[in-house]
């Protein structure tokens, strides 16, 4: 299996429109999603992003620091996953709650660099 990555988007506080009663409904199909990819042997890790934070870059010798605008599309979550191919990981990630709790939601799927090819360099796993 390989290693793919899912960065979860929404377009501003989105979840924000959702009742208390809904919101709680969210959380607990997420965590269904996760315990069904956890008990497939399919997930690595998974989290919550906290929508404050910084952007940060640098242009010549000047370091630039901006904070997340969380009135924009944000990044509000990850899961690191196993999938067999990157059909197999869009069909992980076409299960996720976030496409029917949130209109806005985008799911950006990318498969996990393990090693460099012409250095042979292999990247350190998690624990």
């Amino acid at each position: 299996m390989k290693e793919y990555m899912f960065y979860i988007r929404n377009a501003g506080d989105a979840k924000a429109a959702l009742s208390p009663e809904q919101h709680l409904e969210f959380v607990k199909q997420c965590e269904v999603y996760i315990n069904k990819l956890k008990s497939a042997g399919k997930l690595i890790a998974a989290q919550p992003i906290v929508r404050e934070g910084v952007h940060i870059s640098k242009t010549g010798k000047d370091w630039n620091v901006a904070n997340v605008d969380p009135s924009k599309e944000v990044q509000v979550g990850y899961y690191h996953i196993l999938a067999n191919s990157m059909d197999d990981a869009i069909d992980i990630a076409k299960e996720n709650p976030e496409f029917a709790f949130v209109p806005s939601a985008t799911i950006e799927v990318r498969p996990i660099k393990m090693k460099e090819e012409k250095t042979n360099f292999v990247y350190p796993k998690g624990k």
